[in-house]
């Protein structure tokens, strides 16, 4: 499957409206995407193929990076959709001087564990009753960008 990773633009977002009502208990809604198009700090790449695949969206504050979701369509998964936006986010966040990237994930998501684990992503610490709808913790997992903040 060949894809093209792209900075989010208004026209993705009602394809990536519908990604997040297939992917998550409580989906952003497309005003609310719109809105990550206003914002400072926010860095929203999208994997098209002939239409939106899935995409990634990162938060920044002074050197560190926040990614506040990753979702691919159900029906575009293990095609290295979610490893290669992660990638190009990595990249993007070296360009940037960012320190870190963080997230939160489900402790249950197994699959998404092991795709950032291969992504360089290590396991921080658990935010307690973090999701709701199921209720559940978040592991707290973080990209080290840089030696100093590694230590």
């Amino acid at each position: 499957m060949k894809i093209k990773i792209a900075k989010m633009q208004p026209e993705h977002i009602p394809a990536l409206a519908v990604i997040e009502q297939q992917c998550f208990h409580t989906p952003w809604s497309e005003n609310a995407l719109a809105a990550e198009l206003e914002e400072d700090g926010s860095l929203f790449l999208v994997a098209e193929g002939p239409e939106p695949l899935g995409y990634v969206g990162c938060k920044t504050v002074l050197d560190e990076g926040y990614i506040t979701n990753v979702a691919v369509r159900p029906d575009a998964r293990r095609h290295g959709i979610a490893r290669r936006l992660l990638q190009e986010l990595q990249k993007a966040a070296e360009k940037q001087g960012l320190s870190f990237i963080t997230l939160e994930v489900r402790v249950s998501n197994v699959a998404a564990i092991a795709l950032y684990e291969k992504a360089g992503y290590i396991s921080v610490g658990t935010r307690k009753a973090f999701y709701h709808d199921p209720k559940e913790d978040a592991m707290l997992m973080t990209l080290f960008l840089d030696k100093e903040s590694a230590d």
